[in-house]
């Protein structure tokens, strides 16, 4: 194992010993309308780098490249349909300020759902209930698929989408432990005086942004 991969596996540990999945997922609603409420598309972009920092420290595998290009994907693909002040123009290819704004919103607005869900979001959560049940159950196949997205390439696209989902069929009974952590460093059973500090913290740095906006 890498220095690197070692580094990570710590960072999971902690992750996984300081809160309980609850905790997270709670913490993870009342952050969420800070993002989506927030109007202004540069602190929008400083919400998601957060969120994307806070996924790192939580151990969770994130390419800053791959994460870069979905970015400038979805800004690009809101940049065919133009409006507003021209900004840049080669043919019939236009860049306009209106669409720049709207893509750049969009891309902060999803991938920085999406950092959040991987902080929050743990393949132990249960919700109590029937509807809890089947809502938890979904968050940990997304978290499982999330940590095995690298499984998925462009060449055997739809192959290895099948083949993870059979996957995750045969080994559904599992779904609940992570792989990667070791019986020794199971996840907390309470969320610890530190861990309700940092999420206090954490809420409380995720809404400063939508403050300064309003």
């Amino acid at each position: 194992m890498s220095r690197l991969e070692q580094f990570r596996t710590r960072r999971l540990l902690v992750y996984e010993s300081l809160f309980t999945a609850r905790a997270l997922f709670i913490a993870g609603l009342v952050i969420m309308p800070a993002l989506l409420f927030n109007s202004d598309t540069r602190l929008r972009i400083l919400q998601f780098t957060f969120f994307w920092l806070l996924a790192w420290l939580s151990g969770k595998k994130n390419n800053p490249i791959v994460t870069i290009l979905v970015f400038l994907g979805i800004v690009v693909f809101n940049l065919i349909i133009p409006y507003g002040q021209v900004l840049f123009s080669a043919g019939p290819f236009k860049i306009t300020s209106g669409a720049l704004a709207a893509g750049t919103g969009r891309a902060a607005t999803v991938l920085g759902l999406l950092m959040l869900s991987r902080f929050t979001i743990r393949r132990d959560l249960k919700i109590p209930g029937l509807f809890g049940e089947l809502i938890g159950e979904s968050f940990r196949i997304f978290a499982l698929v999330m940590s095995e997205k690298r499984r998925i390439t462009a060449r055997n696209f739809i192959t290895d989408i099948d083949q993870l989902l059979l996957s995750l069929s045969a080994n559904n009974a599992d779904v609940s432990q992570p792989a990667t952590i070791s019986p020794a460093a199971a996840p907390a059973g309470r969320t610890r005086p530190a861990g309700f500090f940092l999420l206090a913290a954490v809420v409380l740095l995720s809404w400063v942004p939508w403050v300064a906006s309003a």
